[in-house]
């Protein structure tokens, strides 16, 4: 996934940052609010982490204008303030999900995760591509049956094409989901990670699950 850490505290920015990318998550970093919102208006993000208190413009303010706007990126909000009313407060302005600080970096993975699969209609991690089952929380894929080992890029590339199972995307596209504004891919990156994940989920002797669209770009689908 490629996400969006909205967050002023540099020490906790920077952890979330590493923690995530280390998972396979192409990760941008934005440390006030004027930054996070152009950021969120410019990239195709699968979630966002939006901090309740920021400087130049509050959490609040920059979730209102981007709902405003039509923006329909999952925002799960952030905030050290655990009353009643200001949970209410911020799902009533737009956020999916509240956590209150301090937290625990894997309930927040699993309400980022959840989050997503509300947004692509899914009401479970599992996802079924032919022969192909691949579960996005337990970060893991097998054949009929038989476990397959994905690097985390390698994982992120057969989620970002089995999430829309049917639908040609670009190498532009790809490129979006799977690098963070300051990783600079390079020119064949793309057409490299598809070829290593194809011999991967596709051994030799059994049907292809990712076709090439010649000037299109790449699909996912059992024929």
């Amino acid at each position: 996934m490629r996400l969006l850490v909205v967050e002023d505290a540099p020490r906790l920015r920077a952890n979330l940052g590493l923690a995530l990318t280390k998972m396979g998550h192409a990760v941008d970093l934005a440390e006030d609010g004027p930054e996070g919102e152009s950021m969120a208006r410019m990239n195709p993000y699968e979630a966002i982490v939006l901090d309740r208190m920021l400087p130049g413009k509050d959490g609040l303010s920059v979730l209102r204008d981007l709902r405003r706007d039509g923006h329909t990126t999952p925002i799960l909000l952030l905030t050290a303030l655990d009353g009643i009313e200001e949970k209410v407060r911020g799902l009533g302005d737009g956020a999916d999900d509240y956590l209150t600080k301090p937290f625990a970096l894997a309930e927040l993975v699993a309400r980022l995760e959840a989050l997503v699969r509300r947004r692509h209609g899914k009401a479970d991690s599992k996802l079924r591509i032919g022969p192909l089952e691949i579960d996005t929380a337990g970060k893991s894929a097998a054949r009929d049956g038989v476990a397959i080992f994905l690097t985390a890029r390698e994982f992120s590339l057969l989620e970002c094409l089995a999430r829309r199972p049917g639908q040609v995307l670009s190498r532009a596209q790809i490129e979006q989901h799977l690098y963070a504004e300051l990783d600079g891919p390079q020119s064949n990156a793309v057409d490299a990670a598809i070829y290593s994940l194809r011999r991967k989920i596709s051994p030799e002797g059994t049907p292809p699950l990712i076709h090439t669209r010649r000037g299109l770009g790449y699909v996912m689908e059992a024929r």
